[in-house]
């Protein structure tokens, strides 16, 4: 097997560490979610909490850190960011760290970016002092078609033009987090399937090779984060015409808790059913799932525990090899995270691990 020149390894980014106006109710300090961080407590033996940032309580909006990221994660072998793009009640949300702080770092550089729009509900999950057992609905993710065409319309002009925009065969690729939440928003699968068909014709006549559609893995439904939404996998590929698929978290495809390496096997276990399912699938690697932080009543059952860079080395080096057997696709590889640090997902420097899960993406990619 010839290994692969170069990679394209992609790191999620959670734009939430920057003051958001439409969420200061949940993170009343103005710095974004920090507020959860700086809060976080031990809930069993061995737990460690709070998790403490090297670079410190950063504000990502700032064009000046995120250059210094952008240029932390080049430096390891990070070459692209998908972002958790956000859009709720007409407008979008979340996105000063994208356009002030990403967009101008990435300027000058061979790095690039692609958004995921992360069309979830917003209920108390990111407020720390409300179980989460209880979920009033704030802000819905699903958008009807009068309101889904100036979104991706906007979307276009905004960044897909952009030279730092991340292509497949010279089309932007766009990602979507919940197909299922996409099909109901839109009325039917029928209804997608035209929207999508809009959407690919709209790219040509804006002067595109095309879009390069992916989505989201979920177990056998498109549901996570919103159980009225199950459809079928089957139904949403046929409905949506996805040109390929990626996983955003170990979790999504197997257990929230258990060690790591038998968790991360059960959701890489997967990539053969998910590429046939597919026909392209993008393997991933999560770093490690600890979801605790905003949730008050959570204890080791949302815990994925023995997490470390050296079992997540392991993990790259499977999906590298899942890539370099498929030499036809996009050299895609997708990391969860750059920065979930609520979630215990991150690549970021802390104080428990200091650089060690950035040099192990620079011993597995890096020339």
């Amino acid at each position: 097997m010839t290994q692969r020149q170069k990679y394209d390894v992609a790191a999620y980014i959670w734009p939430s560490y920057h003051y958001e106006p439409r969420m200061e109710h949940f993170w009343p300090e103005k710095d974004g979610e920090w507020y959860t961080v700086r809060r976080a407590t031990s809930r069993f033996p061995g737990h460690v909490m709070p998790r403490i940032p090297l670079l410190g309580y950063q504000d990502e909006a700032d064009p000046a850190v995120m250059r210094q990221h952008v240029k932390l994660a080049g430096d390891h072998g990070i070459n692209t960011f998908v972002v958790d793009w956000y859009w709720y009640g007409g407008e979008p949300c979340f996105e000063r760290q994208l356009n002030d702080g990403l967009i101008p770092a990435l300027q000058g550089t061979d790095s690039k970016f692609y958004l995921m729009w992360a069309n979830h509900q917003v209920d108390d999950l990111w407020n720390m002092h409300v179980d989460t057992k209880a979920k009033p609905v704030l802000y819905t993710g699903r958008v009807t078609r009068a309101e889904f065409e100036p979104m991706f319309n906007r979307i276009i002009e905004k960044y897909f033009r952009l030279d730092s925009y991340y292509r497949i065969d010279n089309k932007p690729v766009f990602s979507i987090f919940l197909i299922g939440a996409f099909v109901r928003g839109l009325g039917s699968p029928e209804a997608a399937t035209d929207a999508c068909q809009w959407m690919r014709r709209r790219m040509i006549e804006s002067g595109f090779a095309g879009l390069h559609l992916q989505g989201i893995t979920c177990g056998d439904h498109f549901s996570c984060g919103e159980p009225l939404t199950r459809l079928p996998i089957e139904t949403a590929i046929e409905a949506t015409g996805l040109d390929s698929a990626t996983a955003y978290q170990f979790c999504m495809d197997g257990k929230s808790t258990g060690e790591y390496p038998a968790w991360a096997d059960e959701a890489m276990s997967k990539i053969d059913r998910n590429e046939k399912r597919f026909g392209t699938f993008f393997p991933h690697v999560s770093i490690g799932w600890d979801n605790t932080h905003r949730n008050p009543s959570a204890g080791i059952e949302e815990v994925v525990t023995g997490s470390n860079p050296q079992a997540f080395e392991i993990c790259l080096r499977r999906a590298k090899a899942y890539i370099d057997a498929h030499p036809k696709q996009a050299p895609l590889i997708t990391i969860n995270s750059w920065n979930e640090w609520t979630e215990g997902s991150y690549l970021l420097p802390d104080k428990e691990f200091g650089y060690g899960y950035l040099e192990a993406v620079r011993r597995v990619f890096s020339d």
